[in-house]
C-alpha cells in the first residue's frame, strides 16, 4: 500500500500492484519475440539438418571443402589471372563475381546518366524532342530485358563485319577494333614512374576540392562569386601533364595485331559482354527516366518561376534548382533500379557471358556437384550487393531530404 497527501490534507491510500505474470504486457511482448525466435531457429536446425540427411542418404557431397579444389576449365573474359587445372573453384567464384561487378557497375554509370538526360528531354518544350524521349521510353521500357539481350547479340553484334574486315574506330590508330569476334583495345603498358602521374591527379583532385571549398565560403561572407572552372581545368589538366612529362612520358601502348585468323595483344572484350552492356544500360536508363520525370515534376513550378525571374538561365534552373529538389523524390526508385542492374545482369547465362552465375551456378556445379552451396553462396552474393547499395543510397537519401524549421 501507498499514500499521498491531497491539498485539503486528507490522507488517500492507493492499493498496491498486483504483478500478473500472464497477464503483464512486458511479459508477453518478451514470451512472444522469445517464442518467434525460437520457432525460426528451430525451422533453420530443421532444414539444414534434414537437407544434409537426404544428401548423405543419397551419397552426394556437403560441405566447402570443394572451394580449394582446382578447376579443369577456362573462361573467355577475366580480369583476374587464372590457370585451369592449377586455379580453384574459389577462384572461380571469384572471377564471377568480379564479372558480375564490373559489368554492373558500368551498366549503373551509363544508365544513369542517360537516364537523366532522357528524363529530362522528356519534359522539354519542344515538341519534336519530347516525342522522340517518349518513344524511347515507352518501347525499352516494356519490352522484356531478356528479349533485349538475345536482340542485342544475335541481331547486332553476331552480324558485324569479320576479322578480315574488322572497323577501326580509332579513325586508323589500331587502337579501338571492332568485329564479330568482339571489342580488341591497345592496353597501357606502365613504365617505372609512372605512377607519379596519378599521384599528380590525385593532388590537383584535392586541389579542386579545396579551391571549391574556398569559393563557397567566400560567396557564403562576401556574396561574391568566384569562378573555378578553368582553374580547375587547369590544375587537373597541368599538373599531371607536367608529372608525365617530366618523368619521360614512362607509358607504352600494346596494341593489337592481327595474326592469323585472329587478333594478338591488347584487350579483348567478347560480344556477350557487349550486348548484355547495351542492353542493361538501355532498358534501365528508360526505367530511371521516368523516375526522374517524376521526381521534376514534383516540384512546384513557382520554384521555376522565380528562379528565372532573377536572370538565371534555364539550364542553371534545372541543375541548381530543380534537380537538388527532386532528389529526395529521385532516389528511391533509383535505388530499385541499380539493384536490379546487378540481379538482371544474371540474364547473361542466355548468351554466355562468364557472370558468377554462368561460371560458379552452371559450369563449376556440372562438374564438382555440391549444388546447395554453390546456390547458397551465389544467392548471399547478390543478396550483400543489393543490400550494400540500398544502404548506400539510403544513407545519400537521408542527407538530401528536405529539412523542415
Amino acid at each position: 500500500m501507498s499514500s499521498t497527501v491531497s491539498q485539503t490534507g486528507a490522507v488517500r491510500v492507493r492499493p498496491k500492484e498486483k504483478f500478473d505474470f500472464f497477464n503483464d504486457a512486458r511479459v508477453r511482448s518478451a514470451f512472444y519475440q522469445l517464442l518467434t525466435a525460437g520457432v525460426f531457429a528451430w525451422l533453420v536446425w530443421y532444414l539444414v539438418s534434414n537437407t544434409a540427411h537426404n544428401l548423405e542418404v543419397r551419397g552426394m557431397n556437403t560441405g566447402f571443402g570443394f572451394i580449394n579444389n582446382s578447376a579443369g576449365f577456362d573462361t573467355d573474359f577475366k580480369l583476374i589471372d587464372y590457370t585451369p587445372g592449377v586455379g580453384t573453384y574459389g577462384r572461380i567464384f571469384l572471377i564471377g563475381a568480379l564479372n558480375t561487378l564490373f559489368i554492373s557497375a558500368l551498366a549503373i554509370v551509363f544508365s544513369s546518366i542517360f537516364g537523366f538526360f532522357v528524363g529530362v528531354l522528356r519534359l522539354s518544350s519542344n515538341w519534336l524532342v519530347s516525342k522522340v524521349a517518349l518513344a524511347f521510353v515507352e518501347i525499352f521500357r516494356n519490352t522484356p530485358l531478356l528479349i533485349q539481350i538475345v536482340f542485342w547479340y544475335i541481331g547486332v553484334f553476331s552480324l558485324l563485319p569479320m576479322v578480315k574486315q574488322t572497323l577501326d574506330l580509332s579513325l586508323g590508330a589500331e587502337m579501338l577494333l571492332l568485329n564479330n569476334r568482339g571489342l580488341y583495345l591497345a592496353t597501357p603498358v606502365a613504365g617505372d614512374l609512372f605512377w607519379l602521374t596519378p599521384l599528380a591527379l590525385a593532388v590537383a583532385a584535392a586541389g579542386v576540392v579545396l579551391l571549391r571549398r574556398k569559393a563557397r565560403k567566400l560567396q557564403e561572407h562576401t556574396g561574391q562569386q568566384s569562378k573555378t572552372l578553368l582553374p580547375s581545368i587547369a590544375l587537373l589538366v597541368l599538373l599531371p601533364g607536367a608529372a608525365f612529362f617530366f618523368t619521360d612520358m614512362p607509358l607504352t601502348w600494346d596494341v593489337p595485331t592481327l595474326q592469323g585468323f585472329n587478333f594478338v595483344g591488347g584487350t579483348s572484350v567478347p560480344p556477350a559482354f557487349l550486348a548484355l552492356l547495351v542492353s542493361l544500360s538501355i532498358y534501365h536508363s528508360a526505367q530511371i527516366a521516368e523516375a526522374v520525370r517524376a521526381g521534376v515534376l514534383s516540384v512546384n513550378k513557382g520554384q521555376t518561376e522565380a528562379a528565372l525571374s532573377i536572370g538565371l538561365k534555364p539550364g542553371r534552373v534545372m541543375s541548381m534548382v530543380i534537380i537538388p529538389q527532386a532528389m529526395p523524390a529521385i532516389v528511391p526508385p533509383l535505388i530499385s533500379q541499380w539493384m536490379n542492374t546487378v540481379k538482371n545482369s544474371s540474364l547473361a547465362i542466355a548468351i554466355g557471358y562468364s557472370d558468377v552465375v554462368s561460371l560458379f551456378m552452371q559450369t563449376a556445379l556440372n562438374q564438382a556437384g555440391y549444388a546447395v552451396e554453390m546456390v547458397g553462396m551465389t544467392m548471399a552474393f547478390y543478396m550483400v550487393i543489393s543490400l550494400s547499395i540500398s544502404g548506400l543510397l539510403n544513407i545519400y537519401n537521408k542527407r538530401v531530404q528536405l529539412v523542415e524549421r
